[in-house]
């Protein structure tokens, strides 16, 4: 037999040993949570971004689980919550555990997203929690009045303008925001109650009050499962399985390698909004020192 035909003979053989390697689809979801990301953000979550690499991840044909590795410091909260459901949906429907993994940083969103997870773990130095809600601006009121302009806003309906930053701030409007605020941080809450029930170690007070902690002190309070990196819990649960990442959509710019740049194509007023978009994404990593 010739080396031709024996090297014929043995492919079957191998792509048959190829065929029965597991898989454990890795899916990366890095960045700052919001529907409307900068074209020169390096990285943001929405269900739009996320939803093509988490239809390919659930879709190998020999998957045994898929992991969520998260490196974000929150955002939207309808969006994590549409992010996280989405997980748990193809979760079902494919019947694979999901294990989500912190990173740096998986703090309010963040951690939203990690309990999508059957299993959550993280470094002993990662941040998790802030299971909070926080909304921020500025007041403006005396700014117009000191450069002579005067601003004309017309309404049909008495609280089309709420907490509008060129009128002074009104009790009113502040209670209806903390309502608001009550009513999501229930929500979110909740959800970590349903994913982490019969596992969390403190008191409601302290773990719902936006409190971060770190990964060592998040496992003794019940927030995650385990200490480890992606690599090594995967190697140890599924020690003959292959890695498959997927990463979800990026803005072109970051896709050229043009992201944090003078904003190449964009028009004046496109740029000025990316630089302030960018600011909001610097603040929310700030937060955590990062």
């Amino acid at each position: 037999m010739s080396v031709a035909e024996k090297l014929a003979a043995r492919l079957p053989k191998i792509a048959d040993r190829g065929d029965r390697t597991p898989v454990v689809s890795v899916v990366k979801l890095h960045g700052v949570i919001t529907p409307t990301p900068s074209p020169l953000a390096r990285g943001a979550i929405n269900t739009n971004t996320v939803e093509s690499a988490l239809t390919r991840a659930f879709a190998h044909d020999r998957l045994v689980a898929v992991a969520l590795a998260i490196n974000s410091p929150g955002g939207a909260p309808t969006q994590s919550a549409l992010v996280a459901e989405r997980v748990r949906e193809l979760a079902e429907q494919k019947s694979v555990p999901v294990l989500a993994f912190c990173e740096d940083v998986a703090a309010s969103g963040g951690y939203w997203l990690a309990c999508a997870g059957d299993e959550i773990y993280a470094h002993p130095s990662s941040l998790v929690g802030s299971i909070g809600v926080v909304s921020a601006g500025f007041g403006l009121s005396g700014l117009l009045e000191r450069f002579g302009v005067e601003r004309r806003v017309h309404t049909a309906g008495t609280r089309k303008v709420r907490l509008d930053p060129f009128q002074p701030e009104s009790p009113e409007d502040v209670a209806w925001l903390t309502g608001l605020q009550g009513q999501l941080h229930e929500q979110f809450a909740g959800w970590v109650r349903e994913r982490r029930a019969g596992k969390l170690n403190g008191e409601h007070d302290d773990l719902f009050s936006g409190e971060v902690w770190t990964g060592a002190k998040a496992l003794d309070l019940g927030l995650v499962d385990g200490l480890g990196s992606l690599r090594s819990v995967v190697a140890k649960r599924f020690p003959e399985a292959e890695l498959a990442v997927t990463e979800p959509k990026r803005a072109l710019l970051a896709r050229l390698g043009l992201a944090g740049g003078p904003g190449l194509g964009l028009s004046t007023a496109d740029r000025v909004l990316a630089a302030v978009e960018a600011l909001e994404s610097r603040a929310a990593w700030s937060r955590f020192g990062l």
